[in-house]
């Protein structure tokens, strides 16, 4: 297997972004990402130059080798209410400008949702390019696949595809989360065979090469049920064969491989999990 595949997970910040890098190093992660405010709020502060400095210290100091951050949970760029899209806009500036600050790789950002799916994409393509415009940065703006429940767009690689190209940034890219892939239907059972073919069909959407991320999570939710809901790695409907064989495709070994599972003790990603990532990797 490729030793060059960066492996980590979601870390917290609590107490300060520095404390990102010791979160990390402590399970062994080699990429993580964190939120650079907080998720459920639409308000994002700044950090101040001391809180970079101390940050960029500890990275200096740390195994970690790449960053990424999360945007708030509440941004939905292609809500039919104006109002909604204004909020969502203005909020994933303000951690696209946090990720830029923090010298990230990525701002990783859920798709919205909408019922009237073509009017919901024109709007979310709007949306990015307004971010993109307004926050100019090296940091990539990253869309997430959803798991398609109720409204939400983008659980189909076409519907990520119709947007990519539509923005036409070299700036956009895609981060693939197994769990939503398998609650969506995309991939019901992850035998190689079916992995094969999405794989082709994410290729001819927007390009393999485009996927910088993979959120490698196994899921507490059956496939088809549109529920988002992350397992540890093995513990869930996927299965730790299904697992490792997505863990084995090596044309999406370029990509930054992070978890977000519950954790052993329900204290978010750890060392156990980081492990049977390893495993799957054949480390």
């Amino acid at each position: 297997m490729d030793n060059s595949t960066h492996l980590g997970a979601h870390v917290s910040v609590s107490g300060g972004f520095s404390n990102a890098f010791i979160n990390a190093d402590a399970i062994g992660a080699q990429t993580i990402q964190f939120f650079g405010a907080s998720p459920v709020q639409w308000f994002a502060n700044q950090p101040n130059d001391d809180s970079i400095k101390k940050y960029n210290d500890a990275r200096k100091n740390s195994g970690v080798k790449s960053v990424f951050l999360h945007a708030a949970y509440l941004v939905n760029l292609g809500s039919d209410k104006p109002d909604l899209r204004a909020k969502s806009i203005s909020s994933l500036c303000a951690h696209y400008k946090i990720a830029h600050a923090l010298g990230a790789d990525g701002l990783i950002f859920h798709m919205g949702s909408n019922a009237k799916r073509k009017e919901g994409l024109a709007y979310t393509v709007d949306g990015i390019k307004k971010v993109l415009a307004t926050v100019p940065t090296d940091t990539y703006l990253v869309m997430e696949n959803s798991s398609g429940g109720g409204s939400k767009l983008c659980f189909d690689c076409d519907e990520l595809g119709e947007i990519f190209h539509a923005v036409n940034s070299p700036r956009l890219k895609i981060c693939l989360d197994t769990a939503h892939i398998f609650a969506s239907g995309v991939i019901p059972h992850f035998s190689q065979a079916n992995i094969e073919f999405a794989l082709t069909r994410w290729h001819k959407a927007f390009g393999l090469e485009n996927i910088i991320t993979v959120h490698f999570n196994d899921s507490k939710t059956l496939a088809n049920s549109h529920v988002d809901r992350h397992e540890n790695l093995g513990d869930g409907h996927i299965g730790i064969e299904g697992l490792k064989n997505f863990a084995q495709q090596k044309n999406l070994h370029h990509a930054k491989w992070i978890l977000e599972v519950p954790g052993i003790a329900g204290e978010g990603p750890d060392l156990e999990n980081i492990n049977r990532m390893k495993k799957l990797f054949g480390r």
